[in-house]
C-alpha cells in the first residue's frame, strides 16, 4: 500500500565528541522516506532550496520513491547544526535556517491522494493540519512530533491528534504534554483526544504500544555497540513502523491487528538501530529486507523468556 510523507528535508552539520560532519542529508522525511521505501512505495511532499543536491533526489528515484510532491525552490535549503553530548541521548541546537522552509506550504497532488497510509513527520501543526485537510481517505494516519511544538503550539497540535490514528511521541514528550509523572496516566489523556494507539519511543531502550483497547507491548531497542549519529532515529523508526503495516492487510477498514502493530514496532526499533550506526541516512542507503529480517529473529531470541512460573 502506498504511503504518503510529509515533512521536512534539510541539510546537517552535526558534531559528536568523536567526529564531525557538514552539510550531510537530514530532515524527518529524509529518514523516514528512506527507511519506508524499502518496504513499499512512498510519495513524498516536501521543500527544498536550489542548493539541495541532486545526487539525494536520484537516489530516491532508484528507490522508487514518487518525488511529484516535491517543491524546488530558488533559495536555501533548511539547514541545521547539532552537537551531541557523550552520552549521544542529549545535544544542543547550534544553528537553525529555514531557508525556503519557511515559508512552505504543502501541496498533495491528486495523485497521492488515494494514499491508504499518511505519516506526518514532525513539522508545524498548522502544516499538518493542511494534510489532513486535503487527504480525507487514508486508511491510516500517524502523526509524528517533537517537543518545540508542545511548548509553542500546543492547542494547534491538539486539533491535530483529534484528528489521526497513532501517535509517535517520545517519553520525555509524553510528560511534557499530559503533566503527568506516569507514563501509563499521561497515555490515557491522549486517548481522550480520540487516538487509537499511542507509541511511546524510549530511545536507546525500545518503544511501548499502548492501545485504546487496553493493548500494551514492550519491545526492546536492538543492542549497539557503538552509536555513531542518532539523529533521525525516531524518524526512521516511523519509516519500519509504517512500511511494516504496509505489507499486511487491515483486519477492518483503518483498523491493524494487534499482531501487526507489535511487528510494526519491533520493525521500527529495528530500522532505528540502523540509522544510529552512522551519519544521515548512510546506514540505511543499501539495508536490506534480509538485513532487518536477521535482527528480527536476533530480537525474537534476545527477549524470549519461559512463560512458565517455577516458583
Amino acid at each position: 500500500m502506498s504511503i504518503l510523507v510529509v515533512g521536512s528535508l534539510a541539510l546537517d552539520s552535526i558534531e559528536t565528541p568523536f567526529a564531525h560532519r557538514e552539510r550531510v542529508l537530514g530532515g524527518a522525511a529524509s529518514y523516514f522516506t528512506t527507511a519506508a521505501s524499502l518496504y513499499d512505495q512512498v510519495n513524498l511532499v516536501a521543500i527544498v532550496g536550489s542548493d539541495f543536491p541532486r545526487e539525494h533526489l536520484d537516489f530516491w528515484r532508484k528507490r522508487g520513491v514518487d518525488l511529484a510532491g516535491l517543491q524546488i525552490e530558488e533559495g536555501q535549503t533548511f539547514f541545521w547544526a547539532g552537537r551531541y553530548h557523550l552520552d549521544m541521548n542529549t545535544r544542543d541546537t547550534l544553528d537553525t535556517q529555514l531557508g525556503v522552509f519557511g515559508n512552505f506550504h504543502p501541496v498533495v497532488p491528486a495523485s497521492y491522494r488515494d494514499s491508504e497510509l499518511l505519516f506526518l513527520a514532525n513539522i508545524q501543526p498548522d502544516l499538518q493540519m493542511e494534510v489532513l485537510q486535503q487527504v480525507a481517505g487514508a486508511r491510516l494516519t500517524v502523526l509524528d512530533t517533537m517537543n518545540l511544538w508542545i511548548a509553542t503550539t500546543r492547542p494547534q497540535l491538539t486539533e491535530v491528534m483529534k484528528r489521526v490514528d497513532i501517535l509517535l511521541i517520545s517519553e520525555e514528550e509524553v510528560r511534557q504534554y499530559t503533566e503527568q509523572p506516569s507514563i501509563l496516566v499521561g497515555v490515557r489523556k491522549f486517548f481522550e483526544l480520540g487516538l487509537k494507539y499511542v507509541v511511546v519511543k524510549l530511545g536507546s531502550y525500545g518503544a511501548l504500544l499502548f492501545g485504546r483497547d487496553g493493548t500494551y507491548f514492550s519491545a526492546p531497542s536492538y543492542p549497539l555497540e557503538e552509536v555513531i549519529d542518532p539523529t533521525g532515529a525516531g524518524d526512521a523508526f516511523g519509516g519500519g513502523f509504517l512500511g511494516y503495516l504496509s505489507t499486511t492487510q487491515p483486519v477492518s477498514d483503518g483498523q491493524y491487528s494487534v499482531e501487526d502493530l507489535k511487528r510494526a514496532v519491533v520493525h521500527g526499533n529495528i530500522i532505528g538501530s540502523y540509522a544510529c550506526s552512522d551519519f544521515s541516512i548512510d546506514a540505511l542507503r543499501n539495508l536490506t529486507m534480509r538485513d532487518v529480517k536477521q535482527r528480527y529473529q536476533e530480537l525474537v531470541r534476545f527477549s524470549h523468556f519461559d512463560p512458565d512460573w517455577r516458583g
